[in-house]
């Protein structure tokens, strides 16, 4: 009668089988990385998952060719990749409000370098708070920005200061070239714009000249004396004397209308400008007013530091400069540490199936067995493939953006129900 087979045949792809369990002081040789090896409970985690895959994979009855250190790798790998996920959906969660904001150095391990004044404004210290746990404040940043952008181009506002300059008219000189001219002026201390222009080009906003006194009461659109464009149903004094009664927006039409007055019907000059040079007509002679006046801004490079703006340029720029360090293992919690060793598993299958992959069968007596190596990789990668899209799935359900719309809705609801009930009547 044939012998029985044993349940438990020596191994023929591998000399070394996987142990029942590891051992936690063998982690920090075994891991490639080593972000965690001085976290105590990284390493005890990593010790039990041998234990865990061991049964997962059958250990009991079936040879796996795996050794203990290929799990510790497996499970330090799972971590980073848990870790990885999550600051990719905080940092996308966030950088509309930290455009510009301070931004850090990292080491080969991914970790903020510690030192200097980021790691002390952000908390880098291993007993700190750590800056990719921290709650950002909400702000429209990049919304601001965008704004601020269209009201100057739009001259209705925004961060970019204007300056104020003037020229002397020469008697038969048409031509200035303006951007000489405030160039030259900048290098006035007395000049408000002193140091500012350089090589910098120059936007011209408004050219005018500052009449006499006296023309504004007798050829203003609103003159006091009814002798030139005045309204016949204004009365016989100016605006200051008159306290009449109208509405606020008549106030705002006669200012735009006197400002137009001034610099059209009534003005001794008409310009052109090309490349911020101005063609004056007619030609000067004996110039009266002798100063022309402009306004304008200095065109700022969108590389240059102008500490005008809430946020800089010489920070975070996108996702790869998020001051984001690897998640601390002790801030992980059960779900993250579940999914971690489910992840693990799965690279452990991949990783025997490698194994196994090296040889199709194996010889036996009269016959050969075929070994799962492919299988194993195909599921091993099926079911990481799945764990991330379940993490990614559970972290968009979860945005800011999405938080908002949810308690949105549970506020709408508990309207719709307080609608239902009913007043309390008060007798008395």
């Amino acid at each position: 009668m044939p012998a029985p087979p044993t349940l438990t045949p020596v191994s023929q792809t591998s000399a070394t089988i996987l142990p029942a369990t590891g051992t936690s002081g063998d982690v920090s040789d075994a891991v490639p990385y080593g972000v965690y090896v001085h976290v105590d409970d990284f390493l005890n985690g990593a010790a039990l998952q041998v234990n865990y895959v061991y049964r997962k994979l059958g250990g009991d009855t079936l040879d796996i060719e795996l050794t203990a250190d290929n799990v510790y790798a497996a499970y330090e790998e799972a971590v980073l990749e848990y870790s990885y996920i999550v600051n990719l959906h905080q940092a996308k969660n966030i950088l509309p409000n930290v455009l510009g904001n301070t931004t850090g150095t990292f080491d080969h391990k991914g970790e903020l370098v510690s030192g200097g004044a980021l790691s002390s404004s952000l908390g880098t210290n291993p007993d700190g708070q750590r800056v990719e746990l921290k709650y950002p404040r909400f702000r429209f940043e990049y919304g601001q920005r965008i704004s601020q952008g269209a009201a100057v181009a739009s001259n209705a506002g925004g961060d970019q200061r204007e300056y104020s300059g003037s020229f002397e008219l020469i008697s038969d000189k048409q031509d200035y070239d303006l951007q000489a001219l405030m160039k030259t002026a900048s290098a006035d201390s007395d000049s408000d714009f002193y140091n500012k222009i350089g090589d910098k080009k120059i936007t011209i906003k408004k050219v005018y000249y500052k009449s006499p006194h006296a023309m504004w009461r007798f050829f203003g659109y609103y003159g006091g004396l009814n002798t030139v464009g005045n309204l016949s149903n204004y009365g016989m004094y100016a605006d200051d004397s008159s306290f009449q009664l109208i509405p606020s927006f008549h106030n705002k039409l006669q200012a735009m209308t006197f400002e137009d007055n001034i610099y059209t019907r009534v003005s001794h000059y008409s310009y052109e400008i090309h490349d911020n040079r101005i063609r004056v007509f007619p030609i000067p002679k004996s110039p009266s007013p002798d100063r022309m006046y402009i306004t304008f801004t200095v065109h700022e490079d969108a590389w240059e530091e102008t500490g005008t703006s809430q946020v800089g340029v010489n920070g975070i720029n996108n996702l790869n400069t998020v001051p984001f360090g690897n998640i601390p293992y002790a801030n992980i919690n059960s779900i993250g540490k579940q999914w971690i060793r489910r992840f693990a598993l799965a690279l452990c299958k991949e990783t025997l199936g490698q194994v196994r992959s090296k040889f199709g069968s194996i010889p036996i007596p009269g016959e050969s067995i075929d070994l799962n190596g492919d299988a194993l990789i195909s599921e091993g990668r099926e079911e990481q493939d799945k764990l991330r899209e379940e993490l990614k799935l559970i972290l968009e359900e979860t945005t800011y953006a999405k938080l908002a719309q949810t308690e949105s809705d549970m506020l709408e609801s508990a309207n719709k129900a307080q609608s239902k009930v009913a007043l309390p009547v008060f007798v008395g």
